[in-house]
Formats: C-alpha cells, structure tokens, sequence
C-alpha cells in the first residue's frame, strides 16, 4: 500500500470553513492532515498575544504536530484555515504501525519527512540569515499564489516584520 492509498482508505473527510481551527497550540492532536482544497496558516501565539507564522500549507500538502504524534506533548503551533478547506485526517497510531510493517511505506514516510526538515531548515535559514527583503524577494519568487490569497499583515508576520516594514520593502522595489 502507497501512501497515497493509505490516505484514501483510512482517511477520514473533513471539511473546515474559513476562519475554523484544525488544533491549537497547547493541545493534543495525533492526526496526520492532508490537505485536498484550500489554504491553512500555521503560527505561533507568544504569551503576549504575538503572532508568527510559520508556514502556509496549501492543496496536496500535509500538517501535523510531530512532538504532539511522537512525543505526547501538546500542539507547540496552531492551525487555521484561511479558506473553506477539504481535508483528510488521518490517524497517526495507524499511519505508525503501517510503516512499522511495510517497506513502501516506510519509504514513503522517510521521504515526506525529509522534505518537511529540509523545509524547516530553509525557513531557518531565511530568517536567520536573509534582510527582510530578502526573504520578502524569494516569498514572492517562491510562492507568487500566496500574494494574492495571503493578506498582507499574514505576509508580514510570516517574514518577521511590522506591517508598515513589509509596505516599505514593497515601495523599494516597486
């Protein structure tokens, strides 16, 4: 069994409207999200009510909360729709005892989470080391969708600068 045929049989279909949380930080949540249509924003509340995103997921990409699947930690980020959203949840426990068990999987599991960390390590690496404008020049390079379904304080808080930071970086370079 692929995995892409484990996510369509064991997969439950869940529709969020926009505006919906799928987990929040602080929480438990040990389901695996596929996401069949729409736009989600993952982000981190500070305890002084600040808000950093740390990533956008669109159609064909997954989210989870590892340390909440591995670890039994609760959700260190939270997960909101931006818009109506078809997902397909998919339990971690069985997700886990499959690629225990079956090579394919296995591989295919290895394969999704090596892209997720090289993912993490180019967010890493953008805002350790990349000038705002920097980072706001390979979002646009990157992800030019997101500049027209994204609002631009979303825009903002996923490069790590103010509103009117992110107007001025947009006004040089026009």
């Amino acid at each position: 069994m692929t995995l892409q045929e484990f996510i369509q049989t064991k997969g439950v279909a869940v529709a969020a409207s926009k505006g919906a949380h799928l987990f929040r930080q602080g929480e438990e949540d040990k389901s695996l999200y596929y996401v069949s249509t729409g736009l989600i924003k993952a982000y981190y509340l500070s305890p002084k009510g600040q808000e950093t995103i740390k990533s956008f997921i669109s159609s064909g990409n997954v989210i989870a909360s590892l340390l909440s699947i591995f670890n039994d930690e609760p959700c260190s980020f939270n997960v909101f729709c931006l818009e109506d959203c078809e997902l397909i949840k998919i339990p971690s426990e069985e997700l886990i005892a499959l690629t225990n068990s079956n090579q394919e999987m296995a591989r295919e599991m290895q394969h999704l989470l090596r892209q997720l960390a090289m993912k993490k390590e180019r967010r890493e690496y953008e805002l350790l080391c990349l000038s705002a404008e920097e980072r706001y020049r390979r979002f646009r390079h990157e992800s030019p969708e997101l500049l027209t379904r994204v609002t631009q304080n979303d825009i903002a808080r996923y490069l790590g600068v103010t509103p009117v930071g992110l107007s001025r970086i947009k006004k040089r370079l026009g």
